[in-house]
């Protein structure tokens, strides 16, 4: 199993209702209309990742899991690879429902979108805390 790493902080205007997508941006500051991002200030975007973990992505076989944990909770968002994906934007990391593939795409068919994340949990990312997200390929 490969594993990377983003830090990241929670933001008072998360809002977390985008039904297909959820997103980790670098930028310190949102608009409650960013309704899919439910980090901010990350320390790295998808272009960032190990090339390790990024190869193994492009795999369709490829499962992944990322964790989100804050206030000593998390939510786990599972999903695939797909050898379309490029990994190049160097400002946002986006985890995808669909199988849609552009330069911010991690990973697709995610059982998760920002809106399926659990309420209380987005409470808590409302406050400006530590965000840790774990990503895991397994092949």
């Amino acid at each position: 199993m490969l594993r990377d790493t983003i830090r990241a902080k929670g933001h008072p205007n998360i809002t977390a209702r985008h039904k297909t997508a959820l997103q980790i941006t670098k930028d310190e500051n949102i608009s409650k209309r960013a309704d899919c991002i439910i980090a901010v200030s990350a320390d790295k975007a998808v272009s960032d990742l190990t090339a390790e973990v990024k190869a193994a992505l492009k795999t369709r076989v490829a499962r992944v899991q990322v964790s989100i944990c804050a206030a000593h909770t998390s939510q786990v968002v599972t999903g695939s690879g797909s050898a379309g994906l490029t990994h190049a934007d160097a400002h946002d990391t986006v985890i995808r429902k669909s199988a849609f593939v552009s330069g911010r795409t991690l990973m697709i068919n995610a059982d998760k979108a920002a809106a399926d994340l659990d309420r209380h949990f987005i409470d808590k990312l409302k406050k400006a805390i530590d965000v840790i997200i774990t990503i895991e390929v397994d092949l």
